[in-house]
């Protein structure tokens, strides 16, 4: 059974969290995609209990109830999940982040040491470099590229705002008609709900994170879809040449959303860290 909670953090904000329970169960923490509610998807819960796992997830500022942090910078994840975690009584656990919930799953590797046993990045961005190299690849850039500029300019961008289906590979399209259909369902329960998550993790994304890659110690698994259009190939290579502890998973024939298919194995791969 999953069980939604209203966790009052230190500086007075308010963070919706999901829990399955389960005890001394192992847990994983699992940060959402842009945008979502950070709600559990329904792949994840059952795959989760398939393999014994307590499944937490949550909504970063701004996301499904989630109270609004503007100025927020990747690395203010690694915080929240931690007072999340000791709210449920969390010692050590594991983190996954697809998506735009890559860096943030990063960030606890990097800030958590002491707590986290491994991470994933699934489809994740790099750190930003300034160049436009960053951008090579994506679909539909425009929306980092505004971010890029400023506030102002992505949230003049948010006014005008489409989803480009291009970004999606026919991969991508066949898996949200099926399998993540739930994902789908909740990204756009989530987009409805209004622009500002989104607009602020695309700024966090093309500042400074608030810390180094190079400085990660815990095992990270790299997962990348070699056909994704909405963060190209280009990305998991930074981020394993960045990152002194990190492997890369490629799936040429994957895109953006299919991708996610490797989430059970992921999974398996976390177990079986030492």
């Amino acid at each position: 059974m999953v069980v939604r909670r209203e966790l009052r953090v230190v500086d007075g904000r308010t963070l919706c969290a999901y829990d399955t329970g389960g005890g001394p169960a192992p847990a994983l923490v699992w940060h959402h995609g842009s945008p979502q509610s950070g709600a559990p998807l329904t792949p994840l819960v059952k795959a989760t209990a398939r393999r014994g796992l307590r499944l937490v997830t949550y909504g970063r500022p701004s996301y499904g109830g989630s109270t609004a942090q503007p100025g927020r910078d990747v690395a203010s994840a690694a915080g929240d999940v931690a007072q999340i975690a000791d709210a449920l009584g969390l010692e050590r656990f594991a983190v996954i982040g697809a998506s735009g919930g890559g860096p943030h799953a990063l960030a606890c590797a990097a800030l958590l040491p002491d707590r986290i046993l491994g991470a994933v990045s699934i489809s994740g961005l790099a750190p930003y470099t300034g160049a436009d190299e960053w951008f090579a690849g994506m679909a539909a850039p425009e929306a980092l590229r505004a971010a890029a500029e400023g506030p102002e300019a992505r949230e003049r961008h948010a006014e005008v705002e489409e989803f480009d289906p291009a970004s999606f590979t026919s991969a991508d399209w066949a898996a949200l008609e099926d399998r993540w259909a739930a994902l789908g369902r909740d990204a756009g329960a989530a987009g409805a709900a209004g622009p500002e998550g989104l607009i602020d993790d695309d700024l966090a994304f093309v500042a400074p994170w608030g810390f180094d890659l190079a400085d990660v110690s815990v095992p990270v698994l790299v997962v990348q879809g070699g056909e994704d259009r909405v963060v190209p190939r280009a990305h998991g290579d930074a981020l394993v040449r960045a990152c002194p502890t990190a492997e890369l998973w490629l799936r040429p024939r994957d895109g953006h959303v299919s991708v996610l298919d490797a989430c059970p194995v992921a999974m398996d791969w976390l177990l079986a860290l030492p």
